[in-house]
């Protein structure tokens, strides 16, 4: 059967189980997209191709697939770049389709021509220019193959206008030979062995669960070697929702906004288990002095990943829920002496529970003006801590790690690696759309929001029920703080002079707009949005000049806190 390239595309996506993809047409994809006019794959219309490609990493991120978007050549191709680069740091599974000029033309500043194999190559797991369409199957086939096995991460095809209309025989490849890339997933039984070893021996363990154990889906793996060892456990950002925060020997986030007692935790250790985690500068602060008395055990599935940052006495690679499997079935065979560690430990947890008493996540309540961290306690009570949360990033970001109590996987989705403002509205638009009946809320940040106020249009479109809810201190809240903090209170260009009515901007959109300025109407208003059917918009104006703490400064050890006062 002959088929032009661009049905070749779609018929390719349909096998790998495709059902959704995210983008924005343009001349580039028009073949593309008049083919799609009749295929089965739902399209989600965003308003900027960078949304697109966040809405298709939310999508990623709360499903375990792989989010795919279609964009045309030049400025839609290079819109893409900041949410691939997201996808890139934070290891998401995406393979994005641009359009490209006419292989003839490539190389001659055609109109909209961009060198997108070129630009995208630090920021892509790999990278395609398809420009022979007898390469264009198997080339889809492997794009899908490297984006979610290994360490996942985002593919780029990138598509000629010529061969998107020229045809050939269909045959799709049934499987993947990549000389060069071959996953390590089983570990190493000897060097799993070492491991638990050492925990036997160890007096004050912990583990430091990242993002990794998420991608694994060995979120049930990791809960049965706590439950069988009780060792306590600290998560990063990526992995905030990988552990129940409920659990008594969860010690939430560690790091430079993390609790007292996990960065405690992590500096008195004799032993770090490291678990798809990978040292990063926000985790570590000062790497001399982190966890300087332990021993580390680094598990992940990149091996350049280990030993990158921190040095490590027994590494290794493979895929979590295989190591962590076999290495609680090797614990089960040992019973006696699991039950001395765990009795030669409880001195260990008794510490960890002085330190939660002391120094607990907190802030100071006020009847006067609303606090950012209530707003975040009350959503998480409201919603019975079964939503799915996605942030912008910033201040409201970290309060959402420290004040939201997450109790299952893949409900928190925020950008860490990169950092990226503008990312939590269409990443929610992306979650909604995977799960459609569940409660999906961006929490927000007024200078974030408007990076991509403009999905409001997609939501409505689409009536999409996302929930936004923007904590408004008219400021970029975490510069300046940092500003405050560190510049003598020197906010140069951090002051939104000119305050934005949201509500107005939600009506515009067709969406609904809620605004609280009191305490007491808090509540009410996260009430009411719950029950309006639709895209709501809940503007808080809170205390303004409200930090984010405990905080690590830049370049102190993890232990060296400015706490809440």
């Amino acid at each position: 059967m002959e088929l032009t390239g661009s049905q070749i595309l779609l018929e390719s996506l349909r096998l790998e189980g495709v059902d959704t993809v995210f983008g924005y047409p343009g001349g580039a994809v028009i073949n593309i997209y008049d083919d799609l006019y009749e295929s089965p794959i739902n399209h989600i219309l965003t308003r900027h191709e960078q949304a697109a490609v966040h809405a298709a990493d939310g999508y990623a991120r709360c499903t375990g697939k792989v989010g795919v978007v279609i964009a045309t050549s030049g400025p839609g191709a290079t819109n893409t770049v900041t949410g691939i680069a997201t996808a890139y740091m934070d290891s998401i599974p995406m393979v994005v389709i641009t359009g490209q000029v006419p292989t003839p033309l490539i190389g001659n500043d055609a109109f909209q021509e961009a060198d997108m194999c070129g630009i995208t190559r630090p920021c892509t797991k790999h990278n395609y220019l398809a420009n022979d369409i007898r390469d264009l199957a198997r080339i889809i086939k492997e794009a899908f193959y490297i984006a979610r096995t290994g360490r996942p991460g985002p593919v780029l095809i990138d598509l000629p206008k010529d061969i998107q209309v020229t045809k050939h025989k269909f045959n799709y490849p049934d499987k993947v030979n990549l000389r060069g890339y071959k996953p390590t997933y089983g570990g190493n039984i000897r060097q799993i062995e070492k491991a638990a070893k050492l925990i036997l021996e160890a007096r004050k363990p912990v583990l430091y669960v990242g993002g990794g154990i998420t991608l694994a889906a060995a979120e049930d793996e990791l809960l049965k070697l706590v439950e069988q060892t009780r060792i306590p456990v600290t998560t990063t950002l990526m992995a905030m929702a990988a552990f129940p925060q409920r659990h008594p020997l969860a010690l939430g986030m560690l790091g430079m906004h993390g609790t007292f007692y996990a960065n405690m935790s992590v500096t008195e250790c004799d032993l770090l288990i490291a678990v798809g985690s990978r040292f990063d500068d926000r985790v570590t602060g000062r790497i001399d002095s982190f966890a300087e008395k332990a021993k580390v055990i680094h598990v992940d599935i990149d091996p350049t990943s280990i030993g990158k940052n921190v040095e490590v006495d027994v590494p290794i690679v493979g895929d979590l829920k295989d190591v962590l499997g076999k290495l609680h079935g090797f614990l089960n065979q040992k019973p006696e002496l699991v039950e001395d560690l765990v009795e030669a430990t409880d001195e260990w947890r008794t510490t960890i529970t002085e330190w939660k008493e002391r120094h607990p996540m907190t802030y100071r309540p006020s009847k006067s003006t609303i606090k950012p961290q209530f707003v975040i306690e009350k959503i998480s009570e409201m919603t019975d801590e079964n939503a799915i949360i996605t942030t912008e990033v910033g201040q409201h970001q970290m309060w959402a790690a420290q004040f939201f109590t997450f109790r299952q996987p893949k409900t928190f989705l925020t950008s860490g690696g990169l950092g990226t403002m503008g990312f939590g509205l269409p990443s929610a638009l992306g979650a909604q759309v995977a799960y459609p009946d569940r409660q999906v809320i961006d929490i927000s940040g007024d200078g974030s929001f408007q990076m991509n106020s403009q999905e409001l249009a997609t939501l409505v479109q689409y009536q999409l029920p996302v929930k936004i809810a923007i904590l408004n201190n008219n400021y970029l809240g975490m510069v300046r703080q940092w500003q405050q903090m560190f510049f003598e209170k020197r906010y140069s260009q951090t002051v939104m002079e000119l305050p934005i009515d949201f509500i107005k901007l939600a009506e515009a959109y067709g969406a609904t707009g809620l605004q609280a300025t009191k305490v007491d109407e808090v509540e009410a208003t996260i009430k009411q949005a719950l029950e309006i059917p639709g895209p709501v918009l809940m503007n808080f104006k809170v205390s303004r000049e409200e930090n984010v703490l405990p905080m690590v400064p830049a370049g102190k050890a993890i232990h060296e806190m400015v706490l809440a006062s």
